[in-house]
């Protein structure tokens, strides 16, 4: 800094201060106020707006605290620093200390979200993953305590810095949250609002640790795994046929033709497919009309679906292509890899897999090769 400019500030330090903060940005919640040498000048007038405070720091440390108007900085009003610094009434010295101000007003749509999936173990489908992302408001409720803990440690003063440190508490206590309501992978969608209650209870202490207030809180979105959401899909599917294992039958059938005829490593190859295709059109046409024709051509209700003692439900979902199909039995698995529609090297995943791996690599399906081609039948006897 030149003479001229040092010259400059000491005159200018004599005169009546202004102290204010007019803010022009849409982010900022600290400023601190510039004083030369931090030395404010005795009946300085401090301007404090509304959704504003002030704070004069000494050597540090908060003392005084300014709600919205002005004021005129003498001994009278600077009760604390007063004591501080051991004044006697009237000093008219310029004083050392430091002012920042606080924006209270309140920060909406602030965004959070899980940077890596958050394991959760749930009744239905063993181990998953899930990811969730939301919104949340908040505003500075105690200037003190976050000058404290916020900006005098770490020099925050945008909420893009402080959403950052904010962040990892909020996955921590939501992952709990979620993990402790033991809501089912499928019903978690309907229960929002009552997960985004539980997560604010649960986060209010930690924001007011920091002398913030967590006004608002919303999850927005909570998504499983590809491959879940893909057996999910399949179980609408069978949600809209019905439970009749004879409908299931076909929609086995029908994704088994997709997957046969996008494999061409299986044995089977597109004749199979045809037959298949030409095979499902008699199925379905005969169950249509069972269904829909009743005595004397009248239409007729479906009958309720039949009890199946110890039918497996459907694990398996195969992977063609970067198509999904699926999900299948155990049963219908190995009569699409005896028929040849599914190789033994085609990508497969079921709950609690690690991943996607061939399906010679399971050991339900260990050993597993090629099929062999069919044998001819025994010529017939003598003399026929």
């Amino acid at each position: 800094m030149g003479l001229l400019d040092n010259l400059k500030q000491q005159i200018g330090s004599q005169f009546i201060e202004i102290i204010q903060w007019l803010d022009d940005t849409n982010d900022s919640l600290v400023y601190r106020f510039p004083v030369y040498n931090q030395e404010i000048k005795m009946n300085a007038q401090l301007t404090v707006r509304e959704n504003q405070v002030a704070l004069l720091i000494n050597e540090g440390k908060a003392a005084d605290l300014y709600s919205p108007g002005r004021t005129q900085l003498t001994t009278q009003n600077m009760p604390i620093l007063t004591t501080l610094r051991g004044w006697k009434y009237g000093f008219q010295s310029p004083f050392k200390a430091e002012v920042y101000f606080f924006n209270t007003r309140l920060f909406t749509d602030l965004k959070w979200g899980t940077t890596n999936p958050v394991m959760m173990r749930d009744a239905e489908f063993g181990m998953i993953r899930l990811r969730a992302f939301g919104t949340y408001a908040m505003k500075i409720a105690d200037a003190k305590a976050f000058f404290a803990a916020i900006v005098g440690t770490a020099g925050l003063t945008t909420t893009d810095e402080i959403t950052g440190q904010l962040r990892s508490t909020i996955l921590s206590r939501l992952s709990d949250a979620i993990a402790e309501s033991k809501i089912a992978a499928l019903d978690i969608a309907s229960k929002y609002d009552e997960l985004s209650n539980h997560g604010k209870q649960l986060l209010a202490p930690e924001f007011a640790g920091y002398g913030l207030e967590l006004s608002r809180f919303f999850i927005e979105n909570v998504s499983l795994p590809e491959e879940v959401e893909a057996a999910i899909d399949q179980r609408t599917k069978l949600g809209v046929l019905g439970d009749k294992m004879g409908q299931y039958t076909q929609l086995q059938a029908a994704d088994a033709m997709k997957v046969a005829a996008a494999n061409p490593g299986g044995a089977a190859g597109a004749g199979v497919g045809i037959g298949a295709g030409i095979a499902m059109g008699g199925m379905m046409g005969n169950a249509m009309a069972t269904s829909m024709v009743g005595a004397g051509g009248a239409p007729a209700m479906a009958p309720p679906p039949p009890a199946v003692p110890g039918f497996a439900a459907p694990k398996w979902s195969l992977t063609v292509d970067g198509k999904t199909y699926g999900p299948y039995t155990d049963d219908a698995l190995k009569g699409m890899m005896t028929g040849g529609q599914v190789a033994p090297g085609t990508l497969a995943w079921k709950p609690g897999a690690a991943g996607w791996a061939p399906l010679s690599t399971f050991e339900e399906f260990a050993g597993s090769s090629a099929p062999a081609p069919p044998t001819p039948p025994p010529p017939p006897p003598p003399g026929r």
